[in-house]
């Protein structure tokens, strides 16, 4: 008995040691007009097994690079859409530049860091205060995710103020969402979902 692991390595798993061995095939065919319809044959069934995928626009386009790598570039064939180099799957990914700089409030996160630092780039006027309202009404929402204590709405003003260097503050007749507000959704959905047992219980004893 021959076990799988004595015939080689598949050099792409996922499309299985038929196709692999299929392709190995077409590399022996010396006529070349019989080898190029052996590898669409071979193309038509490598997209068999990935019927969910044809409606990406450069389908095709893979599988064709997918069955240059198995033949390890040595296919002698027209390829529909250039032949691939094996030069370009050493070529590096560009380097992933990461955020350094720190997070003043953890609790507050990243975010409302970075719409502060937009907010105190708007001019004066009623579309800047909007944006501050809302800053604060999301700090507010992040503290209360982290903290579920009611929190007094002059602590989430002041702690605006304080990163911001002092200069978003809140106008008269700003308010802030109520706390029940913020997290009443999920308060409500548990009611409504165990008033509706209740109904059920009810109706299943009136049934009995």
């Amino acid at each position: 008995m021959e076990y799988p692991t004595h015939k080689g390595k598949l050099i792409m798993p996922e499309y299985g040691r038929n196709i692999q061995q299929m392709v190995e095939h077409a590399l022996t065919i010396e006529d070349r007009e019989e080898r190029t319809r052996c590898v669409h044959s071979i193309i038509h069934t490598m997209g068999n097994l990935f019927p969910y995928l044809r409606d990406i626009s450069d389908f095709k386009h893979k599988l064709w690079d997918h069955l240059a790598i198995m033949s390890d570039f040595k296919l002698d064939i027209d390829f529909p859409y250039g032949e691939p180099e094996k030069s370009s799957l050493e070529t590096k990914p560009e380097r992933v530049e990461y955020l350094t700089k720190p997070i003043r409030c953890m609790h507050y996160g990243r975010i409302v860091d970075e719409m502060i630092e937009k907010a105190l780039l708007y001019e004066e006027g009623e579309e800047k205060q909007a944006l501050v309202c809302a800053i604060a009404n999301l700090m507010k929402r992040n503290f209360l995710l982290w903290n579920k204590d009611v929190v007094e709405d002059s602590k989430i003003w002041a702690d605006l103020l304080a990163l911001s260097g002092g200069k978003l503050k809140p106008t008269e007749g700003d308010k802030l969402w109520d706390a029940k507000d913020i997290l009443g959704n999920g308060v409500k959905k548990n009611n409504k979902n165990q008033q509706n047992k209740k109904k059920n219980n009810n109706s299943n004893k009136n049934n009995k």
